[in-house]
């Protein structure tokens, strides 16, 4: 079903305001919103995280007396609980919004392990919240999407959060964005050098998406174990306080995180965190291409945003900075001296190669591989677990 027929929709409904957390499988709403309006407008927001729309909804709400739109990935459900649970709820204040959630991980449909319990539930979290939902597919007629979305309606009218559930290809759109940066380094090429400049001995702590899969890729062209490694699977935003952790308790190596700017900006907290512990051992890399590139290329929050100033506001060490491959092996070098906590800025491209692949390893064998290689306290249950 194309997109402009649900905000055909929406515009019947009243509802004129958008906002949310890319997703692969709304791309085509993604890119539709992005073509009619932008992100610098009053009618759509790509918001910092999932909780964070269903706050500007809320807001929408009590100003104009409308409900809006949120989209999301059904792993955002996580970050949007609480205010769906409490503040939006009947029992509490009964403030209406359209959830629009891309179904990753449905059942019978293969998709990465990160995905597969988050599908396993999505239905099942909808109705503990006492959201109606309606489920959208590629099969969705025109007339069934309308008698579902009217049903809908009638539950935002009594004051309810309620949910178009999509399922892969459910939503399409003509619209081609050109999301481009201007700038030229590959994210792939800025890993290649990082891990070039590590010593053998030092951990990785990689955000979930295409950065970990290029460094398995890496990995694997270089003929490398992946021991040391830890390829953050879901968790959007939390690597850098999986690296903080480790980089405490192994205060005897050097602990890199590989971030990416739309995951650090969803939990920016991290980094006053980092400031405040000062770990010496922990160099956090954020590779800046100023969009949500694994899930289809929409800008961030705020593509502007100056994270090195926001890192030394919050207390590292050491902020770099870093826009073709000449200034980063600079900058690591530089890092790789400094006392920590470091932050290196990577100003990136968008885009990824077309045959990128996904790691042939399970995240079970990854555990194991690493708490080897750290030394002491292996897994209890080493096991191999099976890829779905």
């Amino acid at each position: 079903m194309l997109a402009k027929i649900l905000l055909q929709r929406c515009a019947e409904a009243g509802i004129d305001f958008f906002t949310g957390v890319p997703d692969s499988q709304l791309k085509g709403l993604c890119d539709e919103l992005y073509a009619r309006f932008g992100t610098d407008g009053k009618q759509h927001i790509v918001a910092h995280n999932e909780g964070g729309a269903i706050a500007l909804c809320a807001g929408h709400y009590l100003a104009t007396g409308k409900p809006g739109l949120c989209y999301m990935q059904n792993s955002g459900l996580g970050n949007a609980v609480n205010p769906l649970a409490s503040l939006m709820d009947p029992a509490v204040y009964g403030i209406p919004c359209l959830l629009v959630i891309g179904w990753r991980g449905e059942p019978g449909v293969h998709d990465e392990p990160q995905h597969v319990k988050q599908g396993e539930v999505t239905p099942g979290q909808l109705e503990l919240l006492g959201i109606p939902y309606r489920i959208v597919g590629k099969e969705t007629t025109e007339r069934e999407f309308g008698e579902a979305f009217e049903e809908l309606t009638e539950a935002l009218g009594q004051g309810k959060c309620a949910a178009l559930v999509i399922r892969k290809g459910g939503l399409t759109t003509e619209e081609k964005p050109d999301y481009r940066n201007g700038y030229t380094m590959t994210r792939e090429r800025a890993a290649e050098i990082i891990l070039a400049e590590a010593a053998e001995e030092d951990v990785f702590v990689c955000t979930t998406g295409k950065l970990s899969r290029e460094v398995f890729e890496i990995r694997e062209k270089r003929g490398e174990g992946h021991e040391r490694d830890f390829l953050t699977v879901g968790s959007m935003g939390h690597a850098s306080m999986i690296a903080l952790r480790l980089a405490e308790e192994k205060p005897e190596r050097r602990i890199w995180c590989l971030d990416g700017d739309g995951a650090a900006l969803m939990h920016l907290g991290a980094m006053e965190i980092i400031g405040q512990r000062r770990p010496r051992n922990l160099i956090h890399v954020v590779i800046n291409n100023g969009a949500h590139e694994t899930v289809g290329g929409m800008p961030v929050c705020n593509r502007e945003m100056d994270l090195t100033a926001l890192a030394r506001a919050a207390g590292y060490a050491e902020v770099l900075t870093a826009k073709d491959e000449a200034a980063l092996k600079a900058a690591l070098r530089m890092a790789r001296k400094e006392e920590g906590p470091v932050m290196a800025e990577v100003k990136c491209a968008c885009g990824a190669r077309a045959d990128l692949g996904r790691p042939t390893t399970t995240p079970r064998e990854n555990l194991s591989a690493l708490m080897g290689f750290l030394g002491d306290n292996p897994p209890r249950s080493p096991e191999k677990s099976v890829r779905e």
